[in-house]
């Protein structure tokens, strides 16, 4: 049977520091998993927000042009000041009005 071999402190301490890195990068390994999942969730939530804003948007577009058609109905075809709130309407020319600029 081989004798035993005991290793120098040195040589121990060397073991040691070695069993301490594998030690502090699996923990830091785990960190950075849990890091990586946190992030993933954040940029789920926000798929989903920028996805709710685009349906959002379309429905504002829709009520637009619901609102457009109502204004046009009622009041015909113009420009709106947004500033003052002043309608215009469009001037149509009559048949008259283009005889009489022959």
């Amino acid at each position: 049977m081989a004798e035993s071999i005991k290793f120098t402190a040195e040589e121990l301490k060397s073991l040691q520091e070695i069993q301490n890195q594998y030690q502090t990068k699996t923990i830091e390994f785990g960190q950075m998993k849990v890091q990586k999942i946190l992030l993933t969730q954040q940029l789920d939530s926000l798929e989903r927000q920028m996805e709710q804003m685009e349906v959002d948007y379309t429905n504002i577009q829709q009520t637009e042009r619901e609102l457009v058609k109502t204004l046009n109905e009622k009041y015909g075809p113009g420009s709106l000041d947004p500033q003052t709130g002043v309608f215009t309407p469009e001037t149509v020319e009559s048949d008259a009005d283009k005889d009489e600029e022959k």
